[in-house]
């Protein structure tokens, strides 16, 4: 039994989905994103990295059609979600075309159980009791501790847990794609590496896309397959994980890796302003 609707192989060529060229203006005037395009190929996992402030959370939101919310709009270009323009649709119907958001700081509902949040997920389906039942086994099955945790309020469960409740809770929605914004903060670096090998045995055992924020360059180059860095609203770089990882100026300045003598900090705005991370 498969929670995603989608089972492709975890490695795949067609895109789930393409970003291109936005702008997105918050209060008519205050401009956030410019220009930015990206795209999420079918069963792959894409890191959007940066430091905060940068757009990472902007754009997810943009995608999941969450900015209306925050007084935020795309005021130019197109997202394509498994072939359909979906800029203008509602959040819940883009919940149900697949394409599901964990935001930052894991929201969970602290009043309710964990077995209460985890079926809060499953509020748009359709497919009956039997089936949802069935995947709340499955994710219990890929998070142990929330079965353990099932009948304890999320608000007195601890960050960890309530991170595994949040992604568990979309997986509930049974999504095509997850945009999983900053799923490391305020985590014990063992949490995030569990959480993160989660991640990764969903994506290739359901099928289970992901477009992921993240601020912990290191840990999201190890998991993802492609990745786009955001500057003030742009994309400076972009290229597969391992050059990524690779590349001298994303360790120094993204790693904390300096190769040679280390620059100083005007040497740092130089190199901030080369013309080639501007395109």
């Amino acid at each position: 039994m498969s929670l995603a609707a989608n089972t492709a192989p975890a490695i795949a060529t067609e895109k789930i989905l393409s970003v291109n060229n936005i702008e997105v203006i918050y209060d008519h005037v205050i401009l956030v994103l410019k220009g930015v395009s990206l795209d999420v190929a079918r069963g792959g996992i894409v890191a959007l990295l940066g430091a905060n402030g940068a757009g990472k959370t902007t754009t997810l939101k943009a995608i999941s059609n969450l900015l209306h919310a925050e007084r935020g709009d795309v005021t130019k270009g197109s997202i394509i979600f498994d072939g359909a323009e979906v800029q203008d649709m509602s959040p819940n119907d883009l919940v149900r075309r697949g394409c599901i958001q964990v935001m930052e700081g894991r929201h969970c509902f602290g009043h309710l159980s964990i077995e209460e949040n985890l079926l809060t997920g499953a509020f748009t389906r359709r497919d009956g009791k039997a089936a949802i039942k069935r995947d709340m086994e499955l994710v219990y099955d890929y998070f142990p501790r929330l079965r353990e945790r099932r009948g304890s309020m999320a608000g007195y469960t601890s960050g960890g847990e309530q991170q595994m409740c949040a992604v568990g809770r979309a997986m509930m929605a049974k999504p095509k794609m997850i945009l999983l914004d900053e799923p490391s903060m305020g985590l014990a670096p063992q949490v995030v590496e569990e959480i993160f090998e989660i991640v990764k045995d969903l994506n290739a055992k359901e099928g289970v896309s992901f477009l992921l924020a993240e601020q912990n360059t290191n840990m999201a180059l190890r998991y993802a397959n492609y990745g786009y860095i955001l500057e003030n609203g742009r994309v400076v770089m972009d290229g597969d994980a391992k050059s990524l990882s690779e590349n001298a100026d994303v360790k120094e300045f993204y790693l904390g890796i300096s190769e040679g003598r280390r620059k100083s900090f005007r040497e740092g705005k130089h190199y901030r302003r080369r013309k080639r991370w501007l395109t």
